[in-house]
């Protein structure tokens, strides 16, 4: 039995996922399953991934899927993974050589039914850090806090243990494709810490076509999606009150997107949000606005 499952999400991305595998075909522990959601891809994903299954290097496993977005994509992925572990290296990224190792290795010296997994480093494909390193000094900590508290910066890689990624799956909203995927995180947040890990497990290139890069048309096409991220937010029992108050002003904006009336008998904070409402509306014409213009 393999202990870690790396998953793939993609569509339409045959052009660039090669770089993910051969990636895959250099860690120095093959002891991992690379699984591949293929999202409703209409390019030659399916058949470049039968011809890697064919070369039988690595274990792969392919699930095809009618497209229902990032968050649909993982709800796929673990419902199927049946490792111990996992981990999301996106269809534009690719792992260090040694990544599968240093996890495998670090799990099996400090691993435990006490934390929900490990935090380690992303890097740029040129070898620098994407933001701040984490706390040497910390052993481990909340994902939630390490940004808030220990003011660590910059996209972290997520490990996971999959009996707890299978909770909290993302909801699916007709005609939308994204919920923010840390919903997941947080909520889990909330019954454990994580394990820090300062070794590079991803290296990361935002393409042109990426979710990251296209953000405020995702923030328009996706409202039902943005307002329930930003509602659940809200209901963290240990964020701040500026906090809350920011995902309030983003709650508005979001639910004015979608026509909501009823945002304010919805709201789990209704005085945040009712103070939220005059910036939620200049946020809301400021994400119409640009969105138009590009």
């Amino acid at each position: 039995m393999k202990k870690l499952t790396v998953f793939t999400p993609t569509y339409n991305r045959a052009y660039c996922l090669h770089i993910c595998y051969e990636s895959l075909k250099r860690q120095t522990s093959r002891d991992f399953i690379w699984l591949i959601i293929d999202d409703g891809s209409t390019d030659n994903t399916g058949e470049l991934v039968a011809g890697w299954m064919a070369e039988d290097e690595i274990d792969i496993r392919y699930h095809r899927q009618d497209n229902q977005g990032m968050h649909g994509a993982h709800n796929t992925a673990y419902k199927l993974i049946d490792t111990e572990l996992n981990v999301c290296i996106d269809s534009d990224d690719f792992m260090p050589d040694g990544a599968v190792e240093q996890i495998n290795s670090f799990w099996e010296l400090h691993g435990s039914d006490h934390v929900s997994g490990i935090i380690g480093l992303d890097a740029f494909t040129d070898g620098r850090i994407i933001g701040s390193k984490l706390p040497e000094d910390l052993k481990s900590s909340t994902l939630f806090e390490l940004y808030s508290k220990h003011r660590v910066t910059g996209d972290k890689k997520l490990v996971y243990r999959t009996a707890l990624t299978r909770q909290y799956p993302y909801p699916i909203f007709e005609n939308e494709k994204y919920v923010g995927l840390a919903y997941k995180y947080y909520m889990l947040d909330q019954q454990y810490e994580m394990l820090l890990m300062n070794e590079v497990l991803c290296c990361v290139e935002y393409l042109p076509d990426g979710s990251s890069m296209n953000m405020l048309k995702q923030y328009r096409k996706n409202p039902n999606g943005f307002a329930f991220y930003r509602k659940e937010l809200m209901k963290l029992p240990f964020a701040s009150l500026l906090f809350k108050f920011r995902q309030s002003i983003h709650y508005v904006s979001s639910s004015m997107t979608s026509g909501n009336r009823r945002f304010m008998q919805e709201t789990p904070a209704k005085l945040l949000t009712l103070l939220a409402i005059p910036l939620g509306i200049m946020l809301y014409w400021y994400v119409i606005r640009k969105t138009r213009i590009s």
